[in-house]
């Protein structure tokens, strides 16, 4: 193996640079993905958001189109609870683009349970969401990255590798349901299998674990909820969503070119207490 000189070496930029690629981004509508959606397109690429609402995905591929110059975006419907969705849904993304190159999994249940309130039906719904489309739609993406040795970047949470803190609570609206840690710890361990078992396809499989990302209008309804969640952790404040972008333009390009199975935690340090 030869070894460049620093000076012949690829710049930062041109390591980070996505032109002529295209990344799919599944609840590239949501408040998370449209971050991550947004970064990419920064990046060159042509970004496809899909999720459920159509409507509301073409309207934020929009939104791209008009903020940033010459770029290419557009929305698609899957339903990652339905297996012949998500096959004709990764399909259609990959016949609108000649294949894509990048699959981003960002999709979630929102719905609010205690361990007492949770119902089976929630408990299955949440799972089905949070983990299982995860892997239905890798599984149905995987021979359209394999021959473009791509990238999987998968969205878990804090809460895969660390417990919430029942006192942070203070009411079922704003609790934090057992279904959603153990779906994201299942998307951190899947992340880890596929990173080994893909690999010598090309495939290179990582993981961001947000931290404390709480929604406007949680902020608004319950101040005191926020000023706890701040306190949980070592930078003292909740996360702004744009900072994934950072983390999300490393793991999607060839910045990241010799990391595979990784889970990087974005959380203002609370999980190292």
């Amino acid at each position: 193996m030869s070894y460049a000189e620093p000076s012949q070496s690829p710049s930062v930029l041109e390591l980070l640079s996505l032109k002529d690629r295209t990344a799919l981004i599944v609840g590239g509508a949501g408040l998370l993905g449209s971050e991550i959606a947004f970064a990419l397109a920064e990046q060159g690429a042509t970004v496809l958001l899909a999720g459920r609402d159509a409507g509301r995905c073409n309207h934020r591929a929009d939104e791209i189109m008009q903020k940033i110059k010459g770029s290419r975006a557009r929305g698609l419907s899957i339903d990652i609870t339905d297996r012949a969705a998500i096959k004709a849904g990764v399909a259609e993304a990959a016949r609108l683009t000649d294949g894509f190159h990048i699959l981003v999994n960002c999709g979630w249940s929102g719905r609010k349970n205690t361990f007492e309130s949770i119902s089976d039906e929630d408990w299955d719904r949440d799972i089905e969401v949070s983990l299982n489309g995860v892997f239905r739609t890798v599984k149905a993406a995987t021979p359209i990255l394999a021959a473009r040795r791509g990238v999987i970047l998968n969205i878990a949470s804090m809460y895969g590798h660390v417990a919430p803190d029942p006192g942070l609570y203070d009411s079922s609206k704003f609790a934090n349901p057992p279904s959603y840690g153990a779906a994201k710890a299942g998307v951190i361990q899947l992340t880890r299998y596929l990173a080994t078992f893909l690999a010598p396809q090309g495939i290179r499989v990582n993981c961001i674990s947000p931290g404390p990302f709480p929604f406007e209008t949680t902020q608004k309804e319950n101040p005191d909820f926020i000023l706890r969640l701040a306190a949980k952790n070592p930078l003292k404040r909740i996360g702004r969503p744009h900072e994934l972008k950072g983390v999300a333009a490393l793991l999607c390009s060839d910045a990241s070119s010799y990391m595979t199975g990784q889970n990087i935690a974005v959380d203002g340090g609370w999980t190292v207490w």
